[in-house]
Order: structure tokens, then sequence, then C-alpha cells
């Protein structure tokens, strides 16, 4: 079965169908509203054996590269374009088809917001690279 990469994003991807302030300017309950159904969404995946796993991230982010054979990582924390497009979270699920696993973004895409409505929050669907990627070069 495929396995796909659900990922939110803290900023990027289309335009949002609601503007939400940051999570961190909502209030406790809606942070919690949002958490809990979340978990719940979780809860149903493994209990169906679709769940591989699921985190929250933080919107603090170090960039680190190889900084040669004889030198220490290079790192730093921006400003940097990538930084528009943050990761929030992700969900991995293992599934029989896309549209499974688009049905489950879209579930997603329903968690509450500030003030309990849906969000219609983007999801980013990536269905993980298990072989090398077909090219349309036969060379």
């Amino acid at each position: 079965m495929p396995k796909y990469l659900l990922l939110k994003r803290y900023r990027g991807g289309p335009e949002p169908h609601h503007p939400f302030p940051p999570m961190d300017q909502w209030a406790p309950e809606d942070v919690e509203a949002h958490m809990a159904f979340l978990r719940h969404v979780n809860e149903l995946l493994e209990q169906n054996g679709e769940l591989v796993g699921a985190q929250a991230l933080t919107p603090s982010r170090t960039f680190v590269r190889y900084g040669g054979p004889d030198a220490a990582p290079v790192t730093t924390d921006g400003p940097l374009p990538e930084t528009s497009d943050l990761i929030a979270g992700w969900t991995m699920v293992d599934v029989e088809s896309y549209e499974r696993a688009v049905e489950i973004a879209a579930h997603i895409s329903s968690e509450p917001g500030p003030g309990g409505g849906p969000m219609y929050e983007w999801i980013d669907v990536r269905e993980v690279m298990w072989e090398r990627p077909r090219t349309t070069d036969p060379a």
C-alpha cells in the first residue's frame, strides 16, 4: 500500500479559504478543541490500521547543512525565503489509494479553528517515494 505524508503548514500554499490568526493568539479552549479533533482523527486512523505517525511542530526552526569533511555543520535560523513555508505538523498514512489519502486530508482540513468553525485549511498530500522516480527520458 502506498504511504502519504499529509503536511499542515503555518504559511504557504494556496490562498487560505479563511484567514486565521496564529494559534498562539487563539483562545485556550479553541486550541484544545483543535488539538482534540486531531487526536480523534489519529485514533480513528490507528483503529483502521492506516496511521503510520503524526506530530505537531513548533514554529521555531534551525536550518542545517553539511559543512564539509573537516567542518562542523552550518546552522542558521534565517531569515530565508523558506521561512514562509514552515511545516506546522504532519500525518503519515498507509492507505489503499491516493483517493483515500485525499479523503483523510479533507477531513483533517475540517479541523476547528477560532470560534469552533472549520478551518478549511489546505493540506499538502505527498506520496512517499519508495523507488527511484520514473522519468520520461528513456536514456
